[in-house]
């Protein structure tokens, strides 16, 4: 199984460029304040809003690009709950000082603080804050003669907040969607390594294991048969080039695996062992769909047999919807299920069908699948 690797947090770049002219641009809106404050008659209040909306300005820019170089989760700023809290009390006091000496230009402050909410507070709190601000400012605006237009500044910050969560919401689901990518993608190579790991062992399980039997062969005949012993020879050259073929179409994503193949490499490799074969004539009543799948069990059936099941006989019964390897070896062993019975299982599922293995009515082994 693959490791996991940690998926990267999707951090946003610390603010610069764009980032500092999206922070603000926005403060442009405070020059309406400053210039009320400065028309002011009294100068101490005058003085004292625009002192105010300057300081308002940088803590929320300094605020705003503290916690954006951190985003990473949820669409929201990256700050402790409590810097939050502090830097919205701290925003509301500033608002405060700037009105007496600007007026209700004053409470432009609240786009922003309602927007600061937004960002660095989870969605119900941020929701709770604003909807305060807004109800605080318009009921003003309905007490207090003269403040008749903040209405429209309550109805500006209302807007200001749905955008501002918008654009929250957007990036979360932007983050979810980048993890489900990267999740979806690492699956992907998972299975394919899978899939070629168990192509792998069924190509080269059975391919290597002939060509041992053979090149033994070809060892004990050396003397006593040399022209037996070539042909031995030359059929391990001949497996050895099927090896490699197979391992290219591995590689490439082809593989050309048939019913038909298998049980003649079967028989082969049966008599290398010295086993004897009692294999079917005709395998045309078989589904094409199917041929694929029986040519893999037969391989990986058969590859059992000459490997680990002291067998002298080996039975493969085919029939349209079911094939069976059966042997009179030393039978299944406990808990013995190797990786090539996973790569069956997985692909006699893939088409509908199940693996079954136990002990065959012969005594030894039997590899069974069914559709």
């Amino acid at each position: 199984m693959p490791s996991r690797d940690p998926l990267p947090p999707m951090a946003v770049p610390r603010m610069r460029g764009s980032g500092y002219l999206f922070a603000g641009v926005w403060l442009l809106i405070l020059v309406q304040t400053v210039e009320d404050a400065w028309g002011n008659p009294d100068r101490r209040l005058g003085t004292l809003s625009i002192v105010a909306t300057v300081g308002f300005g940088v803590l929320y820019f300094l605020l705003l690009s503290r916690g954006w170089g951190r985003m990473r989760v949820a669409g929201r700023l990256e700050v402790a709950h409590r810097e939050a809290v502090l830097g919205l009390v701290a925003l509301s006091l500033l608002t405060v000082l700037m009105v007496p000496g600007a007026g209700t230009s004053g409470f432009n402050s609240v786009f922003f603080v309602c927007a600061y909410a937004a960002f660095a507070l989870p969605f119900r709190q941020a929701v709770a804050v604003a909807v305060a601000l807004i109800l605080a400012v318009a009921l003003l605006g309905r007490l207090v003669p003269g403040w008749d237009g903040l209405e429209g500044t309550a109805i500006g910050a209302f807007f200001a907040t749905a955008a501002t969560l918008g654009t929250t919401r957007l990036v979360a689901r932007g983050h979810q969607l980048a993890v489900a990518q990267q999740d979806l993608a690492r699956l992907a190579v998972a299975e394919e390594r899978s899939r070629f790991s168990r192509d792998l062992h069924d190509l080269l399980g059975h391919s290597l294991t002939v060509i041992t039997l053979k090149a033994e062969l070809a060892g004990r005949l050396l003397d006593a048969d040399p022209d037996r012993a070539r042909a031995e020879v030359a059929d391990v050259e001949r497996l050895a080039r099927t090896a490699l073929s197979d391992v290219r179409a591995a590689l490439e994503g082809f593989r050309d695996v048939s019913l038909g193949t298998e049980l003649a490499g079967a028989r082969q490799a049966l008599a290398a062992a010295g086993i004897t074969a009692h294999l079917p004539r005709s395998v045309d009543e078989v589904d094409p769909e199917l041929q694929e799948l029986f040519g893999w069990v037969v391989r990986e059936g058969v590859t059992n047999v000459v490997r680990h099941s002291g067998a002298r006989t080996c039975w493969v019964h085919v029939e349209p919807g079911e094939v069976v390897v059966a042997d009179d070896g030393t039978g299944p062993r406990p808990g013995e299920r190797g990786s090539g019975l996973a790569g069956l299982s997985a692909r006699a599922q893939a088409v509908g069908g199940a693996v079954t293995v136990g002990r065959s009515k012969h005594g030894g082994f039997e590899l069974a699948v069914r559709v």
